[in-house]
């Protein structure tokens, strides 16, 4: 598994009728498969998030979209960034990824994190529980999905879940690459570092050298050898000439790069790669054809070794 350019598509309102919302998912991977991306990843919500529009706006089921990704793109691994634990039962999840799998020929990528969107739990009749308690889920759920993935049947009996000797089978392949996403030092890093072979780090610019240290540390501490997790970081771009950064809402300054896709390129190797960053994901608040793959000739250049 190798993620040192991601794209990730979190919008799916494209001003079209309902007909062309899917036709413009599919003309964005396809771009950034042919554009050289290692990975396309959804989102996976079913309402729409506070600060991209309202929950009413459209969203995709992510690994019904993804099947069909899945047969319409031939190079990029695909998966979600990050599916909620919350929202399926262990067993499903694991049957899903392995299913995807199957589907894109050993492209899937299982990306998973405890869930935090209250909205949808609440609307929806998903337990929502404390941060503790989501986490715990998490921490259980691995207990099933991980032994499953590699072919076994686990019998499990949580405070969350159970099984009864669980399989998914058809495989496509013994191990299916695991990412999660978050910066918390003291549940999401110990459990990349446990568990998983890459993390995505949800953090401002500002922050990410003193992630990175946090990961080295906690990966010293158990014996892991920092160099096997792999680390990137999801961030905005912006294509825009004339627009800077004064004109982008303070609060996402920090996770936002602004500018020609020279321009683009170069913040992400300064303020991402020599911060000790192994890749970059990126999302366009508005898809226009053509930019996906302008932003990636400029920056695969710069990609870390």
């Amino acid at each position: 598994m190798t993620i040192k350019l991601g794209y990730q598509i979190p919008n799916f309102s494209y001003g079209t009728g309902v007909e062309q919302l899917f036709p413009t998912v599919v003309a964005q991977a396809r771009e950034a498969d042919a554009a050289g991306f290692d990975s396309v990843y959804l989102m996976d919500h079913f309402y729409q998030l506070p600060g991209l529009g309202t929950p009413d706006q459209p969203m995709l089921e992510a690994y019904t979209a993804l099947g069909a990704l899945a047969a319409a793109t031939e190079n990029v691994q695909l998966g979600t960034l990050v599916t909620g634990n919350t929202y399926r039962n262990p067993t499903l999840l694991a049957k899903a990824i392995t299913t995807l799998d199957v589907i894109s020929q050993g492209r899937a990528i299982l990306g998973l994190g405890a869930g935090w969107f209250e909205l949808e739990h609440d609307q929806l009749g998903y337990e929502f529980g404390t941060f503790t308690d989501r986490f715990n889920k998490l921490s259980e759920a691995l207990e099933i999905i991980l032994p499953m993935l590699e072919g076994e049947r686990p019998t499990f009996s949580g405070t969350y879940y159970r099984t009864q000797e669980a399989m998914a089978e058809p495989r496509y392949r013994d191990h299916i690459p695991l990412m999660i996403g978050g910066s918390g030092e003291k549940k999401t890093i110990p459990l990349a570092v446990k568990h998983f072979d890459h993390l995505n780090l949800i953090a401002g610019f500002d922050d990410l050298p003193g992630k990175v240290e946090v990961v080295k540390r906690r990966c010293e501490d158990v014996g892991r050898d920092p160099a096997t997790l792999e680390t990137s970081t999801l961030i905005t771009v912006i294509v825009d000439e004339k627009a800077t950064l004064d004109d982008v809402p303070e609060g996402s300054r920090q996770r936002t790069a602004i500018g020609a896709p020279e321009a683009i390129a170069e913040q992400i190797k300064a303020k991402v790669f020599d911060q000790g960053i192994g890749g970059i994901i990126f999302n366009m608040p508005k898809y226009t054809p053509g930019a996906v793959a302008a932003v990636a000739e400029a920056v695969k250049p710069l990609l870390p070794a």
